[in-house]
């Protein structure tokens, strides 16, 4: 059974018990000390007057959340929070009358009641102002704590993803299959005397598993690094279909310093290589495009292939893994659709928030 959480408002508003026993108990004492007789009800009313700021609490931490005092600092919350502090004070000087009307009707006398009131605000403004920013702070530093946990939550559970992602692309490349054809390409050359041709295909493998193995801790790169790999990638698999597979990428220089999640991009492709050529014995295309569009960077995967088939993706590999991957980083702000291409074949589109990261030569020059 998974355990509850016990909301901030409730311990706040708790606290309060500890001041009213006090209060009653400073009360008590005072009492006795001045040798006068036990009043029971003045010792509950000034027990039961700071439980009245209990009550307030919920609503200062409601205004609290609603108009936060955090960086940046607007002074429009800043002038709202000190309003409010002064209409609680008013607050809870009511209901401290209301609670003396009720404990001791007794001691007013016609007229005494106003006079009561407006003595007991400003009884409690000075100490009830400091006391309704002081529950603002303490409701902002439980939510700092409460997002710092959550972060840290988050990056633990990236980098478990990152490391998955990592282990995926490794196994999409180092699984038997993808060798077995990889060698099988490379012996087929050799066999037919193009040497120069069979060194090339062992050369570029090894630049596709030299990236894959020196991304250990990005969770993103820049587009041109992600396109670096997938040309790497698509070079490997151009020596294996010979003319069949015919890539062309398309994305304007000005996005390159885009920053995307790793390996996503390959895993597009690599899915559109796996199901959009692999499986037909004509020729196929796969286009690879990107596009800013205001705040949003837009990556497409086009191939020509048999289109969609209906079988789900396998959990936690390739496009289901993506996805995971993606609302960890972005949560809604992402998204991944495959649909199908007009005329035939399938279009994977990529959407994810726009920033822009450094790219890996000036990161380079300035060590």
């Amino acid at each position: 059974m998974q355990k509850r959480s016990i909301r901030p408002w409730i311990l706040v508003s708790a606290v309060w018990i500890l001041p009213a026993i006090l209060g009653s108990l400073d009360s008590l004492a005072q009492q006795g000390l001045s040798g006068q007789p036990i009043h029971f009800r003045d010792v509950l009313f000034n027990g039961l007057d700071w439980l009245l700021y209990g009550l307030l609490t919920p609503f200062v931490i409601a205004l609290s959340r609603r108009f936060p005092l955090a960086r940046p600092v607007r002074p429009r919350n800043v002038a709202i929070h000190i309003v409010f502090s002064i209409l609680f004070c008013f607050a809870w000087a009511g209901g401290g009358t209301l609670l003396k009307m009720a404990l001791q009707p007794n001691t007013f006398e016609r007229g005494s009641i106003a006079e009561f009131y407006v003595s007991w605000v400003f009884t409690t403004f000075p100490f009830g102002a400091g006391v309704y920013f002081s529950i603002v702070g303490v409701e902002h530093a439980l939510r700092y704590f409460a997002e710092a946990r959550e972060r840290e939550a988050q990056v633990a559970r990236l980098a478990d993803q990152l490391t998955s992602a990592r282990l995926a692309a490794l196994e999409a490349r180092l699984n038997p299959h993808f060798l077995f054809n990889s060698l099988n390409t490379v012996n087929v050359l050799v066999r037919d005397g193009e040497n120069v041709a069979a060194t090339r295909v062992i050369e570029q493998l090894s630049d596709v598993l030299r990236t894959t193995l020196g991304r250990t801790r990005d969770s993103e790169v820049s587009l041109d690094d992600e396109l670096a790999l997938a040309r790497q990638y698509l070079a490997v698999e151009q020596a294996r279909f010979s003319d069949r597979l015919r890539p062309a990428i398309d994305v304007p220089a000005e996005l390159l310093s885009a920053a995307v999640p790793s390996f996503a991009l390959q895993h597009l492709i690599e899915n559109a290589v796996r199901h959009g050529v692999a499986r037909r014995s004509a020729a196929g295309r796969i286009d690879v495009s990107a596009r800013r569009d205001g705040e949003v960077l837009e990556i497409t995967v086009r191939d020509d292939g048999g289109g969609l088939t209906g079988e789900p993706p396998a959990p936690g590999h390739g496009i289901e893994n993506t996805r995971e991957r993606l609302r960890t980083l972005y949560g809604d702000a992402a998204t991944l659709e495959l649909i199908p291409a007009p005329g035939h074949g399938t279009v994977a589109r990529l959407r994810i928030p726009y920033r822009e990261i450094l790219l890996r030569e000036a990161r380079s020059d300035d060590h």
